[in-house]
């Protein structure tokens, strides 16, 4: 029997937080997560879409326990500061969906002169995940969703001498680079959790083709081609089936860490769990990953300092 958000435990008592929950893939996790039972952290950059969000959160989910921490991925200062409000507000995070994401764009920098996608489909998550470990780490059962996609087979890891491809910059291959660099960052975290004893569990999700705003962004902002728009209206899935791939891997308790959930049919079908593939240099790839990581945004994956008391 095909999984749904009818499998979703009961999950009272849980505190989630959504990146990009003000739409889409984001918006429609965020929901599930809501009517479930948990606490849920809509972590957006627009607010007016934020409370839009919420409205819709609590039209679906009454009484759901619901709220808005502006976030804003391309600045790590933004990331900091939300990390804060999110750790004042709560004092563990039992579920962690870095969902938030740009497609081929135009080459453009973020506020601390990463290149955009890079900077917002993992630096900005690699930022929050290293703030908010110790609330990670002080649920009994953490797990931290990051969402890659289908375009990570196309990617190359992660360059130390040019990880923002300063010269030889393609829409197309800079958004294939920050997928495959979730890909990594997912086994990587997972390996840090076995490494320490964490009973925290890293694992990767993929929507497959899902008619969310993702293509109409990257049309409107002057990004690759049309094309994925025009298909995605014509053959994608809802963002409510796109969105379960991610929910069963935040939420289904067979889920184990560094496992990945997609679609049965690659872009489109029930959420399974799929195969994790490209082992050969997988570990140089993920000791790059976090050399750059740690390099560019001054942030560690500090167990030691996450365990002490608050």
């Amino acid at each position: 029997m095909a999984w749904s958000t009818e499998n979703i435990p009961d999950l009272s008592g849980k505190n989630a937080v959504v990146t990009g929950a003000n739409g889409g893939l984001g918006l429609a996790t965020a929901k599930a997560l809501a009517g479930a039972g948990a606490a849920v952290v809509v972590a957006a950059r627009d607010q007016e879409k934020a409370q839009a969000a919420i409205g819709e959160i609590e039209k679906f989910a009454p009484g759901a326990s619901v709220e808005v921490v502006e976030i804003d991925l391309a600045s790590l200062s933004s990331v900091e500061k939300a990390s804060r409000a999110i750790k004042a507000g709560y004092a563990k995070v039992d579920v962690l969906v870095n969902n938030a994401g740009l497609m081929a764009m135009p080459e453009r920098e973020t506020e601390d002169g990463f290149e955009m996608q890079f900077g917002v489909n993992h630096l900005g998550h690699w930022a929050l995940t290293c703030h908010l470990l110790g609330d990670i780490l002080a649920s009994d059962a953490g797990r931290v969703v990051n969402v890659t996609s289908t375009a990570h087979h196309f990617g190359r890891a992660v360059q130390v001498d040019n990880p923002h491809l300063e010269g030889e910059y393609d829409p197309w291959k800079a958004y294939a680079q920050s997928k495959l660099a979730n890909y990594h960052f997912t086994l990587g975290l997972q390996r840090e959790f076995e490494d320490h004893g964490a009973t925290a569990i890293s694992v990767m999700a993929h929507p497959g083709l899902t008619n969310s705003d993702l293509q109409k962004r990257t049309t409107r902002e002057g990004g690759a081609s049309s094309f994925w728009e025009r298909m995605a209206d014509r053959f994608g899935m809802s963002n409510e089936d796109g969105a379960l791939p991610q929910l069963r891997a935040a939420t289904d308790p067979s889920v184990k860490g560094g496992e990945m959930y997609a679609p049965r049919f690659i872009n489109k079908g029930a959420p399974v769990k799929r195969p994790v593939m490209r082992r050969i240099g997988l570990d140089e790839a993920i000791a790059s990953l976090w050399r750059v990581s740690e390099q560019e945004t001054g942030l560690k994956l500090d167990f030691e300092a996450a365990a002490a008391p608050r």
